[in-house]
């Protein structure tokens, strides 16, 4: 980017600021004033001796379209390039919120580790020299231990070399062709799969499996899935089938209260996972839910024991709801590098998994596998987490996580 564009772009986003400090100071006041309104309700209610009218004081409860987005934090560079990152995928000043560059600034930070391994190094090594047949060696070095995988690290140097026999590539343009040959292999299975987005789709019951190993923040993740869809307007249930962890239900309970979903479980120990998908599913249908999202098993006795309990589970599902949209999404935890790989690998060939859910991405050094996913299990990428918050969890995108992981000094 030259100066001159660094400039403009840094006006452009100064602008943005500006915007985003007076809606916030504008919701501010709104917040107040409905505050204020409730207090002098309760007052009066209290004056008149009567009990308090809980429907009508809900119903001056902040709205979804008046809830707080996150605090605006200092104009500085993350903001910066979380307002171009928006502004390149066509929005408007008008049209940025606070939530998005909350978001893409923890996405940024959250993959500083993994830009620190290979992009930092790689372009302190390149300066402004073109690149050679001698850096694509080193980069090859630097994408293998960043965990993107020998058969993607393969893919995008082989395209490197052809490109460098084709015409001389500086610092500059060979970052801008690394982006596009990473983002390439990212999107491929999300193509493939005919969705770009995954959403519950209206008029049917979505039943979402989240599968995968105990520790990668399995219930957790199904907990922020439950909010991002309630607070978009899905009308969302949870089933705590993960009945051998006893942790597990407590933990899925208080997320639900916190994204104001309803949970099924079942309090006896060992219950049948089954019989709570079963009872999950009677409920959904009374209800007209949207969206099902089911916590299962992440460990039993042996890795078979484990696929038989997810074949059962879809075996009544199947019988129950013969034409509910069924996701079996596969939670992998990104620090766990190849580990995570090879779980992917395993979970596919006898899970029937439909995606991918990237966890924990902030403060790994190994947020590459996301690659090697996308391309050796040819697995679509479908959300990614980035913090420990209700909100930092994301439908994935992988202009923005190209982006971040290749971002600048």
């Amino acid at each position: 980017m030259t100066n001159t564009n660094s400039d403009n772009s840094r006006e452009w986003a100064a602008q943005a600021y500006t915007l985003l400090k007076k809606r916030q100071e504008e919701q501010k006041q709104e917040l107040k004033k409905q505050e204020e309104q409730k207090q002098e309700l309760k007052k009066q209610e209290e004056q008149k001796q009567e009990l308090i009218d809980i429907d009508s004081t809900e119903n001056l409860a902040i709205s979804p379209k008046t809830i707080a987005e996150s605090e605006l934090g200092e104009f500085d560079d993350n903001f910066t390039w979380s307002a171009m990152v928006l502004a390149a995928q066509g929005k408007k000043i008008n049209q940025i919120s606070i939530d998005e560059i909350d978001w893409l600034t923890k996405l940024r930070r959250g993959l500083e580790e993994t830009r620190k391994g290979f992009v930092t190094e790689f372009l302190d090594q390149l300066g402004d020299d073109p690149l050679t047949p001698e850096v694509l060696d080193d980069l090859e070095t630097l994408l293998i231990r960043a965990d993107v995988g020998i058969v993607s690290t393969d893919k995008v140097i082989s395209s490197l070399r052809t490109k460098l026999n084709e015409e001389v590539l500086g610092g500059e343009a060979g970052i801008k062709f690394l982006k596009n040959e990473l983002k390439l292999i990212i999107d491929k299975p999300i193509k493939d799969s005919g969705s770009d987005l995954l959403v519950p789709q209206k008029g049917k019951l979505n039943v979402w499996l989240l599968v995968g190993v105990n520790g990668v923040g399995k219930t957790t993740t199904l907990g922020k899935l439950a909010y991002l869809s309630s607070r978009s307007n899905y009308k969302t249930l949870i089933a705590a089938a993960d009945t051998f962890r006893a942790a597990a239900v407590e933990q899925l309970k208080v997320w639900g209260e916190r994204s104001n979903v309803d949970v099924i479980s079942n309090q006896s120990k060992n219950a049948d996972p089954a019989a709570v998908v079963f009872d999950a599913i009677n409920s959904a249908k009374k209800r007209n839910v949207d969206l099902l999202l089911v916590d299962t098993a992440g460990r039993l006795q042996t890795k078979n024991n484990l696929m038989d309990e997810l074949a059962k589970i879809k075996k009544i599902i199947d019988k129950k709801v013969p034409d509910a949209i069924v996701e079996s999404l596969l939670v992998l935890d990104a620090s766990q590098g190849q580990n995570g790989l090879k779980q992917a690998k395993s979970f596919s060939k006898s899970a029937n998994l439909s995606g991918a859910i990237i966890t924990k991405l902030d403060g790994t050094s190994r947020g590459g596998v996301s690659l090697a996913v996308s391309e050796e299990v040819n697995l679509p990428i479908r959300f990614i987490g980035a913090g420990e918050g209700i909100k930092d969890l994301r439908p994935f995108n992988s202009y923005e996580f190209v982006e971040a992981m290749l971002a600048d000094k």
